[in-house]
């Protein structure tokens, strides 16, 4: 007897799950010691920021540029493994921590690309033959100090196509909002935070000389995080979450002349993904 008492102290009554909502119904089991993945396409939005471009003979800023992302048409063709890269996607893999924390690697691929032709305000200097080729400005050629121009594609296009990227670590959290009375079905809250580096691969032609540039380390960035989780099953579940971020990039390729010639800006942008994921 005192043996079977010993045995039923030590059963823990608490529920497994805990949230901040308390919901009627909870689960019964942790997520602790999961893992998961998932997959999906985003949209992008981005606000206005001032681009700088220096290289021999020129060192000009164009303010408050105007930019969109890029879409993709929704095909059949992207289940094509050699293509499903194509469109805006994220990829992440995550470990639970604990029942509702969670810690994860991913990589967020945006696409940046700047209007083609606007009116923007400039300052600094561009000299009538720039860049380690000596390219013609023609007329835009001076010192300015907050005139407005109208960019063409003659003087510049800017892209960061394939792409915008985003590889980043991120520590996320759990709150179950509802959960069916079998468990395996549940509505979560989704918060987090998170920073990483970013790697973009900038398509550029500055007064026509440029490239499609090679990917490299550029500059850095942090991420603030919130979205629905919805359990469609116990390990499968389906996600939209809307991300906050702020990024600072130092060493934009630009002409295909890496030790000469760079761009730099800071761009600030939200992200709204769709995502399918499985937990195992």
């Amino acid at each position: 007897m005192q043996a079977q008492e010993i045995k039923t102290s030590s059963v823990n009554t608490e529920p497994t799950s805990k949230s901040l909502f308390n919901p009627e119904h909870k689960r019964n089991f942790s997520r602790k010691g999961d893992f998961f993945f998932h997959w999906g396409y985003n949209h992008s939005w981005y606000d206005k920021s001032d681009i700088r471009f220096q290289g021999p003979n020129y060192d000009f800023t164009l303010k408050d540029v105007v930019a969109h992302d890029r879409q993709s048409k929704l095909s059949w063709d992207y289940l094509n493994p050699g293509l499903i890269t194509v469109p805006q996607y994220n990829i992440r893999v995550g470990y639970f921590i604990k029942d509702n924390y969670s810690i994860s690697i991913g990589w967020d691929h945006m696409k940046y690309v700047m209007d083609i032709p606007q009116k923007v305000a400039i300052t600094g200097h561009i000299g009538a033959n720039i860049t380690p080729e000596n390219v013609p400005t023609g007329s835009l050629a001076g010192d300015y100090n907050g005139q407005t121009i109208d960019v063409k594609e003659s003087m510049l296009t800017f892209e960061h196509t394939d792409g915008f990227n985003y590889a980043n670590i991120e520590v996320e959290r759990y709150d179950d909002i509802w959960v069916a009375p079998g468990g395996n079905t549940s509505l979560t809250l989704e918060t987090g935070l998170g920073g990483g580096l970013m790697i973009p691969r900038s398509d550029v032609r500055l007064f026509g000389l440029g490239r499609n540039n090679h990917w490299n380390i550029s500059g850095y960035g942090i991420s603030a995080k919130i979205g629905l989780k919805f359990y469609v099953w116990k390990n499968v579940y389906l996600q939209n979450t809307t991300k906050f971020g702020a990024t600072n990039l130092t060493q934009i390729h630009t002409t295909g002349w890496d030790e000469y010639d760079k761009a730099s800006q800071k761009i600030n942008y939200i992200e709204n993904m769709w995502v399918i994921g499985v937990q195992f």
